[in-house]
């Protein structure tokens, strides 16, 4: 009979300081395991709607799921939500790479909360939904310890997100608000976003990296997303010819999820999603 699923909750601390939360789930067995990193979105946090359910259902395929809060997201060491605003607004891109980058680090370490002899670094993959899709093309490009990469309703391109008008008036007073639907929130996002995206252009570039990524990729986006349109999967595989692309009919950008999430079950496309990407991780 298989173990109790496990769940090991740590903390780690990026060099611009920041500290933020992570947790892994795996089912024990003394036993290497393939490693899942999971990214969540803007506005997003490890603990939305059914991203326990997800993880659970990876580490029962098993694999050793592991998802954090990126760093600037909102949430604070005790709190999950969105809720330090003073945090998001001093969010940037090169911060959240620098998150992912950390965690990498972080499990090559002898002070890993996740048990070296449970864990396979040969076989280490990349999850990342919406803005996190992006995010794992980016660090996928910058880190050949991922071996591949699976988006879910990725963003294709950071460049031109906003309207020049709208960058113009950020400019002048510093800090633009976008409305959290969810909670009704004011969110303030200080200008230095667009300053650190400039300064690192290249860097930061998502068709330049799909472009020149060596892992496999895989590209799951649904035909309903109101969010970030189909067509940037069709974007993201023009510049990766060689990725993988699986359209979920009547799916939208959340995978059927909302939070909080009442359900004991993933979403049906949610889990249409999780078993591609097993299938396609197990591949390697």
């Amino acid at each position: 009979m298989p173990a109790p699923l496990q769940r090991l909750d740590f903390t780690i601390t990026p060099t611009h300081g920041r500290a933020t939360r992570a947790d892994a789930r795996l089912q024990p067995n003394n036993l290497p395991k393939p490693v899942v990193i999971f990214i969540h979105g803007f506005k997003g946090f490890k603990e939305w709607g059914y991203f326990n359910l997800l993880a659970d259902y990876f580490a029962e395929a098993g694999f050793v799921f592991i998802k954090l809060n990126l760093s600037h997201n909102g949430s604070t060491l005790t709190e999950d939500d969105v809720l330090d605003l003073e945090a998001f607004a001093q969010n940037n891109f090169s911060k959240e790479l620098t998150d992912v980058s950390t965690l990498i680090d972080y499990l090559y370490t002898n002070k890993s909360a996740v048990p070296a002899n449970e864990i396979n670094l040969n076989q280490l993959f990349i999850i990342g939904h919406s803005r996190g899709g992006g995010l794992a093309i980016l660090a996928s490009a910058q880190d050949i310890r991922i071996k591949a990469t699976a988006t879910w309703a990725a963003i294709s391109d950071l460049e031109n997100r906003w309207p020049a008008q709208v960058i113009a008036k950020w400019k002048e007073e510093g800090v633009l608000h976008v409305e959290n639907m969810r909670t009704k929130q004011l969110l303030p996002l200080y200008y230095q976003l667009v300053e650190d995206f400039l300064a690192n252009k290249e860097k930061l570039s998502i068709p330049a990296a799909a472009r020149h990524m060596t892992q496999p990729l895989l590209l799951i986006h649904g035909t309903h997303d109101e969010t970030l349109p189909l067509q940037m999967a069709y974007d993201l595989k023009t510049n990766k010819p060689d990725a993988a692309l699986e359209i979920i009919t009547k799916c939208d950008h959340s995978f059927g999820g909302s939070h909080p999430y009442p359900h004991t079950t993933l979403p049906a496309a949610a889990q249409h999603a999780a078993d591609k990407t097993i299938s396609f991780f197990k591949a390697f």
